[in-house]
């Protein structure tokens, strides 16, 4: 069954009020009334899934290179708080498992973004893939990597999956990605702000793609409401401060 996402998902829990792809972050995220989140998940050198956005360790955590390097016991032992703010030093790079715990026990969606290194695309959808079967909760799958979100789908079909586009040549060339969305059975398309405009959403909503936005830099409350009046279904948010007056609203 294909999900009914919410009209905001905090980006990497809210990377702007905590350290991003924390448990920290996540909570924070659910105490701004969030019920939906985006993380970032890699694979440790045994094959653990866990949260990272970059493909190495060096810029969130006390880390050097990738984490392919590393058992997940050495990484969960690195600190990835202390570069955001000192009173994050305690804080670690969470398991996939121990985050999806968390947001069950909330009750609240995610997003899991594959971020995998080149060449381990199906180690990385594999390892993924074996940790969310366990929970019965609402989780969709995405990706700029064509390649993992074909994989994952070809796992278990009735995983809900979406494309992460930050490019497209014409709109000719946006109608051919729809069209590939629509044969591997993606359900969204979630595109860089810079890129959408009514038209994108028009050729994506003729083909029944639900369509979502991120950006480089939080998306303002009134960006937000220009968005959603031009058809955009879902925003992704680094910081809700601005929002919560309506959060509960919408």
């Amino acid at each position: 069954m294909t999900l009914q996402l919410p009209k905001l998902i905090g980006h990497r829990g809210v990377k702007d009020i905590a350290p991003e792809n924390t448990i920290e972050s996540i909570k924070s995220a659910i105490n701004f009334g969030l019920n939906w989140v985006e993380i970032d998940v890699k694979i440790s050198k045994d094959q653990k899934p866990f949260l990272l956005h970059d493909d190495t360790l060096d810029r969130t955590t006390s880390g050097k290179g990738s984490p392919l390097e590393f058992k997940y016991k050495e990484i969960i032992k690195l600190n990835a708080g202390k570069w955001f703010d000192k009173k994050y030093r305690n804080v670690h790079p969470p398991s996939l498992e121990s985050v999806l715990s968390l947001c069950l026990n909330n009750k609240v969606g995610v997003n899991i973004e594959l971020k995998p290194n080149k060449g381990f695309e199906q180690l990385n959808v594999k390892a993924v893939s074996e940790i969310v079967k366990k929970f019965n909760m609402d989780y969709y799958f995405s990706s700029f990597d064509w390649k993992s979100v074909i994989l994952i789908k070809k796992l278990n079909k009735n995983f809900n999956v979406g494309v992460l586009i930050d490019k497209f040549k014409n709109f000719s060339d946006l109608e051919k990605i729809v069209a590939q969305c629509c044969k591997y059975n993606f359900f969204s398309c979630s595109f860089n702000i810079e890129l959408i405009n009514e038209k994108v959403v028009s050729i994506c909503k003729n083909k029944g793609i639900h369509v979502g936005v991120y950006s480089t830099q939080n998306i303002e409350i009134n960006e937000a409401f220009h968005l959603w009046r031009i058809g955009v279904d879902t925003i992704f948010i680094d910081n809700p401060k601005n929002y919560k007056r309506i959060i509960k609203d919408i």
